[in-house]
């Protein structure tokens, strides 16, 4: 599967060292555990998958299809209620998660708070899936995308493209630098 799916892995060996495995296979162990009420175990094993692997984070809560995919893999984060189908491929930097504890503490107890995802998906690069929503089979999510609400299946979601500016006036230059040193002295660099 991996080396079909990521053209910079070459032979199966070269595809043991990939980081979706063994986040893949320790949440396998984990959502096992998980089922059968020992939480504590799985997310002592979780949290030494996301330790491993660069920050591939996916609850033990959540259920995963057979053949899904993490390309890459840093940052991924997939919450507790997640569903994941078959042949899924998700991209680094994506989150499957919850729209907050401000909603989610309003919902019946047990209620999905968290994306399910169809069979054949692709989530691209630093998407964001929030809440309880459904992304159709065969849906493309695009990169930076951040998805609040159901798509069918087939659709495309697809993030505005930047918009090149070839020069900034003067006015617009020292907007940037007020900005800058707004952000510079807030704590955020």
């Amino acid at each position: 599967m991996i080396v079909s799916r990521d053209p910079s892995i070459r032979t199966r060996a070269e595809a043991l060292l990939h980081p979706a495995l063994p986040a893949l296979w320790t949440h396998r162990v984990a959502h096992v555990l998980y089922s059968r009420g020992h939480r504590h175990a799985s997310r002592i094993l979780a949290y030494l998958a996301r330790a491993a692997t660069g920050g591939i984070e996916i609850h033990p809560g959540a259920r995963l299809g057979r053949r899904v995919f993490i390309d890459h893999g840093a940052a991924v984060v997939i919450g507790e209620t997640a569903e994941i189908g078959d042949d899924v491929t998700i991209f680094h930097q994506v989150t499957l998660g919850a729209v907050g504890w401000w909603r989610d503490d309003r919902r019946e107890p047990g209620a999905r708070r968290h994306p399910v995802v169809g069979n054949r998906v692709v989530i691209g690069t630093n998407a964001i899936v929030l809440g309880p929503v459904t992304i159709g089979d065969e849906a493309l999510i695009g990169a930076g995308s951040l998805v609040l609400a159901d798509v069918p299946a087939g659709a495309r979601v697809m993030a505005p493209a930047a918009e090149i500016a070839t020069r900034l006036s003067a006015a617009d230059r020292e907007q940037s630098a007020q900005l800058l040193r707004a952000l510079a002295t807030s704590g955020c660099w």
